[in-house]
């Protein structure tokens, strides 16, 4: 038996619950992991709370992030004692996730977790660290230099924190865009040069204005990113992975065919296990764990179900990690 935090479906209603579960419940895999640490995204929040239609299949373990010890194995790249992390691959979504005190999981869906740190170092990373490095590369890829302003959106989230912080590491010039102004210290403490309020970006603007960025990673979407692609410098580029003010893009092709700029659309859930070992690894060379355990705070399982509801309010400020045995 095994405790976790179980959402079922009663009349239209999603019910969040701790419930003691018994092992021949958890679903197939040839990987079982005993979790130490999950996260609480904000995906993660909406599936808790009902508040969109994350869950495809009732009852449902959310937790799209885990880190823990593989206790069983028939995988050929893993054994009994191995530490392991696991990013997406529709956990908490269509197969129990991670807010559990064990999880069953095709083994290729794993990583090793990277040497030098530890599974609550790499929770307190989790997809939204994870996500912010995949930008970094993305940008780093398609060639952005360092001889210009780059913005990040929603930087007071957890992907904008981590965008920040991996950004200036390497020697850029961060632009932090937010709606908590009272945050600055934090984000310069992170290492943003500048800090902007949001509402320069998210309200309709010119198809193209001027030239402001020599890239963006934009967490929020909607006019904000319409705004960024119409104020990147000439061939610049930004890495787009969220949609915190909304999933529809307002915008026009002028900044594309007339500056040359780049859209890149960066996923976290189905990225090959070569890029996710990449992204992991750099974020273990690179981050110092003071930045990474600044940016959380580690509550209970219990407490899950409340903080899902202060986290969708706005209320939690950095990333939230789950000790799944206390």
């Amino acid at each position: 038996m095994f405790n976790a935090l179980l959402l079922d479906k009663q009349e239209d209603r999603t019910v969040a619950s701790i419930q003691s579960i018994d092992e021949s419940r958890l679903g197939t895999g040839d990987v079982l992991v005993r979790v130490e640490y999950s996260t609480l995204n904000y995906k993660d929040a909406l599936a808790i709370t009902g508040q969109a239609p994350v869950v495809r299949t009732f009852p449902m373990v959310p937790g799209i992030d885990f880190a823990g010890i593989v206790e069983e194995s028939t995988h050929a790249d893993y054994q009994p004692g191995d530490a392991v992390v696991l990013n997406g691959w529709g956990a908490g979504e269509t197969h129990w996730g991670g807010l559990a005190q064990k999880a069953r999981v095709p083994g290729d869906h794993l990583i090793p977790l990277p040497a030098g740190i530890t599974t609550q170092q790499a929770m307190a990373v989790g997809t939204a660290g994870y996500t912010a490095m995949l930008c970094v590369q993305a940008l780093e890829k398609y060639g952005v230099a360092q001889d210009g302003d780059v913005l990040v959106t929603g930087a007071n989230g957890g992907v904008g924190s981590f965008a920040v912080a991996i950004l200036a590491k390497r020697g850029y010039r961060v632009i932090a865009s937010t709606g908590r102004p009272e945050e600055a210290v934090r984000l310069r403490e992170l290492g943003a040069a500048e800090i902007i309020d949001r509402t320069t970006l998210s309200k309709p603007g010119k198809p193209l204005q001027k030239e402001r960025f020599a890239a963006a990673v934009d967490c929020v979407g909607s006019h904000t990113l319409a705004n960024v692609c119409a104020s990147l410098r000439y061939g610049g580029a930004v890495a787009a992975c969220g949609l915190a003010q909304g999933m529809d893009f307002p915008a026009t092709v002028a900044p594309f065919i007339l500056r040359g700029v780049a859209l890149l659309g960066v996923d976290s859930v189905y990225v090959p296990r070569a890029r996710r070992m990449a992204a992991w690894d750099a974020i273990a060379n690179e981050l110092p764990v003071a930045v990474i355990e600044g940016v959380a705070a580690t509550i209970g399982l219990s407490q899950a179900v409340e903080v899902a509801g202060q986290l969708l309010r706005g209320e939690i400020k950095g990333r939230v990690v789950v000790d799944v045995n206390r």
